[in-house]
């Protein structure tokens, strides 16, 4: 494939790393947050990439190497492109890790913002999250135990971590992972999302109506939305909700938009992405993507006693199986995909299913020109294979930062508690008027006795906050390298539809699928699985599900200085609009640029 001289990676990435700062008294006093960044101990990231960037201009110029061993004179005519001397070889290995590295610096560094309820609504911290850390009566956070998770937040001390106190058996998930580095795409800290709807907004209230929607829709199969009382219901309340930014048609919410995704390829055809439906080519094996299900209509925290001691973090009871494996037909079903699944593990399905259904791979993959070459370590199976999983653990780094240290978003289940004191009486809080007028309260009350969020799992949420959501990051990363790497017009050859009773699968009849279309939807179906759960927001989805493709462009552009083949990835972003990721710059006179 030709490309001009000098043609490098064009995308730009934003993003940043700054700590909040709290003074917190001798006696353990009220913290006030800010965004000025933490002094630096030792060499900082700046110094140390920017004498990384110095030692990269120094090798390309001709220079010595760290080592002592001495490259090849400025004045020396470049090696052919075949098997170099060892001495430029290294050169060249050393010069395409320092120019990722400066690639990942040179990204600039918005910063991170969050919504301020930390400071908000009187001290409480009834707007972040705290679960698992001691509560009164009311599942009110202790304050001295959330200072003290700020305390380790703010310092980064592993002691500090500790001695966070407990309310119950339950740990904390993983805070520190946040703190981590990586040696790929942006650093965990460089990237951002927006600050998540506050607790007492009217945009909070509309998701919050959603999720009480879901709850009560949980066993109504996908198949059905079109003529279900519930789901006519929901998108009708939905519709009212001042502030609600779900799909819409029409500026309404009707059974075919309800509880979608907002990416292209969301609205076509059926609710489940094909990737969840069809089978698994794994090698010899054929693996059917029938699943062990949990059986109807068990609701688990929807009494006050129940939810509190999940709040403190308590024990909970096992999950109550279905004795028969079914495909995903309803919200119940894809809500226990993602509270067993590994999390990338959609997205390798996907890629094998279409590998093995042959679909075609990007126009800008080199061997598409070859006739006598054909990919295989770079630009064939084996490696999209790797890199589609390659990405996860980074989006995760990443969205933990934002979780832990920025956002502290609480969950659904504890806004549930909010909603219920509330509307008993118990409690004053500052919730809006969309969510305590709401037909999804009075149909939760009239079900339950309640008017706390039902939860699918006996657990509820994992014990790290909200937002964003490490399930849709992930999905995210995947599903961009996934739809950078084929071409996204190929339609889904056979589609299916599974039966109401989850047993069998029956042809799709509807408008055609795409790999872009069934790729986006398939990245909201594992998001969404956990908000069918109770246990994430919309926005969790939306915001996690571009923080996450942000991850994976940053590694595509830096893994494109590494291949020898002149390459380039066109895909379509979450947002609808395309990019193109090249392969590295070429001199003028062809030769590789890095030699």
């Amino acid at each position: 494939m030709k490309r001009k001289a000098g043609l490098r990676p064009n995308v730009l990435l934003k993003g940043n790393s700054p700590w909040l700062k709290a003074d917190c008294d001798s006696a353990g006093g009220d913290r006030n947050l800010t965004s000025k960044p933490a002094e630096p101990r030792g060499v900082d990231r700046r110094q140390f990439l920017g004498g990384v960037g110095s030692l990269a201009a120094g090798v390309a110029a001709g220079g010595a190497l760290l080592t002592g061993t001495v490259a090849a004179p400025v004045a020396e005519a470049a090696p052919p492109l075949g098997p170099s001397r060892p001495s430029l070889r290294r050169a060249a290995a050393r010069k395409v890790r320092l120019d990722a590295a400066q690639l990942a610096f040179s990204q600039p560094a918005p910063p991170q913002q969050n919504s301020d309820e930390d400071r908000s609504y009187g001290g409480t911290r009834i707007g972040n999250f705290h679960k698992g850390l001691p509560h009164n009566s009311f599942g009110e956070v202790d304050p001295s135990a959330y200072h003290q998770l700020l305390r380790a937040l703010e310092t980064g001390d592993k002691l500090h971590f500790e001695s966070i106190p407990l309310g119950g058996v339950r740990p904390l998930r993983n805070p520190q992972a946040g703190m981590a580095f990586d040696l790929e795409g942006p650093d965990a800290q460089n990237v951002t999302i927006r600050p998540a709807p506050r607790t007492d907004s009217a945009e909070g209230a509309g998701e919050a109506v959603e999720l009480y929607w879901m709850a009560l829709c949980r066993d109504v199969p996908f198949t059905d939305y079109a003529s279900n009382p519930l789901a006519a219901a929901a998108s009708a309340d939905l519709s009212a909700q001042p502030d609600f930014r779900g799909p819409k048609s029409a500026a309404s919410v009707t059974p075919a938009t309800l509880f979608r995704g907002n990416t292209p390829g969301d609205f076509n055809g059926q609710y489940l992405s094909q990737f969840l439906l069809m089978d698994v080519p794994y090698g010899s094996l054929t693996i059917s993507q029938r699943q062990q299900t949990v059986i109807p209509g068990v609701e688990y925290m929807t009494n006050a006693a129940d939810w509190l001691n999940v709040q403190n973090g308590g024990a909970s009871g096992p999950d109550l199986f279905d004795g028969t494996a079914r495909y995903i037909r309803n919200g119940r079903d894809l809500g226990q995909y993602v509270h067993v699944d590994a999390l990338y593990e959609a997205y390798l399905n996907a890629c094998l299913i279409l590998l093995g259904m042959g679909a075609p791979f990007d126009a800008g993959n080199p061997y598409h020109t070859t006739q006598r070459q054909d990919g295989f370590a770079t630009f064939g199976g084996p490696h999209i294979l790797s890199l589609v999983t390659e990405v996860a653990t980074r989006a995760l780094k990443a969205v933990w930062w934002q979780k832990w240290f920025v956002h502290r978003r609480l969950r659904p289940e504890a806004y549930g508690g909010l909603v219920h004191h509330r509307m008993t009486g118990a409690r004053n809080y500052p919730l809006h008027s969309a969510v305590l007028n709401s037909g999804a309260l009075m149909q939760t009350f009239s079900r339950f006795g309640s008017f706390l969020l039902p939860q699918a799992f006996p657990e509820g949420s994992p014990l790290h906050p909200a937002y964003g959501a490490g399930h849709a990051s992930v999905a995210g990363a995947c599903v961009t390298i996934l739809k950078a790497w084929f071409d996204g017009s190929f339609l889904i050859p056979n589609p299916v539809v599974p039966s109401n009773d989850g047993l069998t699968l029956l042809p799709y009849i509807g408008p055609p699928l795409t790999v872009e279309g069934e790729l986006n939807k398939v990245a909201a179906n594992i998001s969404f699985g956990r908000n069918f759960a109770g246990i994430h927001w919309r926005t969790d989805y939306s915001e996690s599900l571009k923080l996450g493709e942000a991850i994976a462009i940053g590694l595509l552009r830096e893994q494109a200085q590494t291949y020898h083949e002149d390459h380039s990835f066109t895909l379509t972003r979450f947002d609808g609009t395309t990019i193109s990721i090249s392969s590295k710059p070429v001199e003028e006179d062809g030769r590789d640029s890095r030699y």
